[in-house]
């Protein structure tokens, strides 16, 4: 692989990117940062579900959910929908899942029983305070060999990639 100023390989996919589409007059440097977001996003999403949340019997999605509801509280499912970045009927079926294996509860408001909110069971609670840790330990795995400072930086760099994504 080659090497462009700073140190940092350059993916196959990058150069064969740059072999095909090079004589084209693109953003080559914000198509890389970009399509590299999605490569780690994906990677380390994958690695986490065949480890760390695999031993739990959890996917990727039943993590984040037992977590959103951990960390927030129990809130309704378009809430959880939402912060869970899951459409509704995606939702649906992993509230269902979590149900089986007695993680979560939904119930129907009594006030409009169309609304449903989802709180976890003590099962549920004692599964992510169990899991998180591992979880943590698996994203200092994920960014070994970055320093403090570099981590910093990165969640400040994705941040404003995040900000000019959100359409708010």
């Amino acid at each position: 692989m080659s090497e462009p100023a700073g140190g940092d390989e350059i993916l196959d996919a990058e150069q064969q990117i740059q072999a095909v589409l090079g004589d084209r007059p693109l953003d080559f440097t914000s198509m890389q940062a970009i399509s590299n977001i999605y490569r780690a996003a994906a990677s380390v999403r994958r690695r986490a579900e065949r480890t760390v949340l695999a031993e739990h019997n959890l996917s990727w999605g039943g993590f984040t959910c037992l977590w959103v509801l951990w960390v927030w509280g129990e809130m309704e499912t378009a809430n959880l929908a939402s912060e869970c970045d899951l459409a509704k009927g995606t939702l649906t079926g992993l509230l269902t899942t979590l149900e089986k294996q007695q993680l979560v509860e939904r119930t129907r408001l009594e006030a409009d029983r169309r609304r449903v909110v989802v709180h976890l069971t003590d099962v549920g609670r004692a599964t992510i305070e169990d899991v998180f840790p591992l979880f943590n330990a698996f994203e200092g795995d994920m960014s070994a060999g970055l320093s403090v400072e570099q981590k910093q930086a990165l969640a400040h760099h994705l941040r404003r990639v995040i900000t000019n994504a959100t359409d708010d």
